[in-house]
């Protein structure tokens, strides 16, 4: 945190404005990206997308959770977008447990179970599908909601789209 507060102080938050200057607040393509926090994935870089392009929502795995769909809704209801990219990746840490296994961890550290669930998924593929059909029929999102699942190789950064079990 030091580090980055650093450079916030050598000029960071200088670059910010001016990097924001004249940019409207609803995203120009009318699109919010749902991903991974994995600090691996550039989502500006991977799409080309400049600032002011797109909303980016990030939680650990990319998942569709309460919050993500709050987010969404704002995102469309009150800044008028309406794609919905969906991108989870390969080599996930969310692969790596079960939501089981990971409440029991937090429960003996802490001696409290969390009230959430870490939504953890053995297979990328089968959970873009599973979060597609959600944002599909979730009645918070606007009725012309546009929505692409996709699965990000890591290591060769290729994506793969995902198609909806009614879409297959």
């Amino acid at each position: 945190m030091d580090e980055l507060l650093r450079r916030y102080e050598a000029g960071g938050g200088e670059l910010a404005a001016a990097n924001a200057e004249g940019l409207a607040v609803p995203p120009s393509l009318a699109t919010a990206v749902v991903t991974c926090m994995d600090s691996r994935i550039d989502v500006f870089a991977l799409f080309g997308a400049k600032l002011g392009e797109v909303h980016v929502l990030r939680n650990a795995g990319g998942v569709v959770t309460d919050d993500v769909v709050r987010s969404l809704a704002i995102s469309q209801r009150k800044l008028m977008t309406r794609d919905v990219l969906l991108m989870q990746h390969t080599g996930c840490g969310l692969a790596t447990f079960t939501d089981d296994e990971f409440t029991e961890e937090l429960a003996e550290a802490t001696g409290m179970r969390p009230q959430w669930r870490t939504h953890a998924f053995r297979d990328p593929v089968t959970s873009v599908r599973r979060d597609l059909a959600h944002l599909r029929h979730d009645p918070f999102l606007h009725p012309e909601t546009k929505v692409r699942g996709f699965v990000l190789d890591i290591n060769r950064f290729t994506l793969q789209e995902v198609l909806p079990a009614e879409d297959r």
